[in-house]
C-alpha cells in the first residue's frame, strides 16, 4: 500500500498556495473583519455596523474569506452569520504585529539618536 508524501514546502504549487493566502489578508478591510469576529459569530449587519464597510463591499471581502477557509458561514433564519474557521489566524496576524511594532519602535530610537547628534551642529 503507497504511502502519502506530505508536499514539500519548497514544492511550488505550496508556495503558490501559501502565496494566495496572504494575498487574502493582505487587505486592510479583511482584517478589520477578522478583529471583528475575534469576539464571536456575527451576521453581516452587525459586521457592517462595527467595520463601517458598505454592504456590497462587505460582502466581497467576507466571501473571499470564506474561500480562503478562514471564515465559516452559517446561515441562520433570514441571516447568516460569519465566525472564525481558522483560530491560528490570530496566532499569525499577532505574530506580525508585534514585528511590525518592534520595527517601528526600532525606527524610531533611530530617529531619535539622529535628531540628538544633528541638534548639537
Amino acid at each position: 500500500m503507497p504511502t502519502k508524501t506530505k508536499p514539500h514546502k519548497s514544492d511550488p504549487a505550496v508556495l503558490v498556495a501559501v502565496a494566495d493566502y496572504f494575498k487574502v489578508l493582505s487587505e486592510a478591510s479583511r482584517l478589520q473583519i477578522l478583529a471583528c469576529l475575534k469576539s464571536g459569530p456575527m451576521n453581516v449587519m452587525e459586521i457592517a455596523e462595527v467595520t463601517s464597510l458598505g454592504q456590497a463591499n462587505l460582502s466581497k471581502h467576507l466571501k473571499v474569506l470564506t474561500q480562503a477557509g478562514i471564515l465559516s458561514r452559517q446561515p441562520k433564519g433570514t441571516s447568516a452569520y460569519y465566525e472564525i474557521a481558522e483560530p491560528m489566524i490570530f496566532e499569525l496576524c499577532e505574530l506580525a504585529c508585534d514585528r511590525i511594532s518592534e520595527r517601528v519602535q526600532q525606527q524610531a530610537e533611530s530617529l531619535k539618536v539622529l535628531r540628538s547628534k544633528t541638534a548639537v551642529f
